[in-house]
């Protein structure tokens, strides 16, 4: 570098967080946020970009030269709004919900902008008890047993999503049996669930060291409406432990992604008990329902779990990330994670008056994301947030009763929330077929619509099998989802269904 570069590039000292700077270029971020939500119906439901689109429009290196940010939000609208799928879209009905607010919104603009990291209570005082006081919040709107509260010894933690709150509790059991058993036997012990259970399950599995052949995902069937039965899970014990293999961990789904089903938590953790086992309860989407009287019986029996899990960013208007994990044993998670370091020590740790966050995670660093979860429920109240979830449930409602009027369709399982799993009936289609070959064609058909919906841009829906069959997930959860963008998304299912059956059946 030149004597003169280097001159040059004294006088251009910057201040990252000029105050006025930051209000000026802040209300620009918002004003374009604020138009993106405005304007959001008019953008393709997902992507239409190809692959390494945006190689072609970004450059190769780093600016040398700072940009202003009117040039770099120019380039946001012209090449990263397009490659983004809208799941704020109200026409977005794939996976799961992935819910946001202006409440939400503003906690992780304070989250950003205080940018503490609360790994222990002497790292932010603030950070860590407003998450003990916001976890006993939730803990009580969903009715969790005393057990389950710091105010009852136990306690919750949030954390990034439920593959983080499994990973967690797959080896607070792992290492509260081994330390009991022995590590030597770590190759004997095995994880349950059903062959519905999230993925997350086998990748915590996989990183927790059980061995592969020793994850069981139980048969479900549609005469249990995909549910994992208990006599079912008794036999895979039974046969488990007859082969030397030693039980360690259940995980039980309380609206199964694929189709919403619920395992029976109460019956689940009675086979459990009789076998030591660990049983977390996974309730990533359904969890939010159950802040409402009428819902809060799919989880009942929480009260013999050891751990429950739920995702407040699927459909209780909390931007993503945040994963809420309550434990009976606190002192599990901490004998798993924690850390000693001499740098970390200090009187408040020592006094063991205080919650280290550290310790109930994996990694060491942790955003403030309490403060935008407190902003929620203190914005919104229990009353609007519960009023919010049951709308959700009558527009599915009257999705399934657009469904039924048109008999070429049919509801696949048994809707319980806001999730709605249906298909082109094999019916519909010329007779003839063998029952084997009708449904083979109707996979087929229903594979083409769901392609056909998506690659128009007009709405965005995803699919899953169960039982053989494949159908199309409609779930309903978006905050600007409304009645008007329920019948639309039907009628545009039903103009390509007429144009594909049409070309089906010349």
């Amino acid at each position: 570098m030149s004597l003169a570069q280097s001159d040059q590039e004294r006088h251009c000292m910057m201040n990252p967080l000029d105050h006025e700077e930051f209000r000026r270029q802040g209300h620009m971020i918002i004003d374009f946020i604020a138009n993106y939500y405005r304007d959001i119906e008019k953008y393709p439901v997902r992507s239409q970009v190809e692959p390494g689109y945006l190689h072609k429009r970004i450059p190769e290196n780093a600016p040398y030269n700072p940009e202003p940010i009117e040039t770099i939000l120019q380039d946001v609208q012209n090449h990263i709004v397009p490659g983004l799928t809208h799941w704020l879209s109200p026409y977005h009905f794939a996976y799961y919900p992935a819910n946001a607010s202006i409440a939400a919104s503003l906690g992780e603009i304070l989250c950003t902008g205080f940018n503490v990291d609360g790994f222990n209570w002497i790292a932010s005082p603030a950070a860590t008890e407003l998450e003990n006081i916001v976890m006993d919040w939730l803990g009580k709107m969903l009715e969790l047993p005393e057990s389950f509260l710091f105010s009852g010894n136990g306690g919750g933690v949030i954390q990034g999503t439920t593959g983080d709150a499994v990973l967690c509790t797959v080896i607070a059991a792992r290492d509260q049996l081994l330390n009991r058993i022995g590590r030597d036997n770590i190759v004997k012990l095995v994880v349950y669930g059903s062959d519905q259970t999230h993925c997350s399950l086998h990748k915590a599995a996989k990183i927790a060291g059980i061995h592969p052949n020793n994850v069981r995902s139980v048969k479900t069937t549609k005469s249990k409406a995909f549910a994992l039965s208990p006599d079912s899970l008794r036999s895979a014990i039974i046969s488990d432990k007859e082969a030397g293999l030693i039980p360690l961990y259940l995980c039980a789904t309380v609206g199964t992604t694929s189709s919403g089903a619920v395992d029976p938590v109460g019956p689940l953790c009675d086979v459990a008990e009789d076998y030591g086992i660990w049983v977390h309860i996974d309730a990533a989407y359904a969890g939010s329902a159950c802040i409402c009287p009428e819902f809060r019986h799919f989880i009942d029996g929480v009260e013999c779990a050891n751990s429950f899990s739920f995702n407040p960013h699927k459909w209780l208007l909390t931007n993503l990330d945040c994963c809420c994990l309550w434990v009976k044993d606190p002192s599990a998670l901490v004998n798993a994670f924690s850390t000693d370091s001499e740098y970390l020590k200090n009187t408040a740790t020592d006094s063991k008056q205080v919650v280290d966050y550290k310790d109930w995670q994996v990694p060491l660093t942790r955003r403030f994301r309490a403060i935008k979860l407190w902003l929620v429920l203190r914005s919104y109240g229990v009353v609007n947030l519960r009023n919010y979830l049951r709308r959700h449930v009558e527009m599915a409602k009257h999705f399934e009763g657009l469904i039924a009027m048109d008999k070429r369709f049919e509801v696949v399982v048994p809707r319980k929330f806001s999730l709605v799993c249906f298909r082109i009936s094999p019916s519909a289609r010329v007779n003839g077929c063998s029952a084997d070959d009708e449904e083979s064609t109707a996979n087929e058909l229903n594979r083409k619509l769901l392609k056909s919906l998506n690659d128009s841009g007009r709405v965005c829906m995803t699919h899953a099998i169960v039982g053989g069959i494949y159908m199309i997930r409609f779930s309903i959860g978006q905050p600007l989802t409304d009645y008007r963008h329920i019948e639309m998304a039907w009628k545009v299912v039903q103009e390509y269904t007429d144009a594909m059956l049409g070309t089906y059946l010349k």
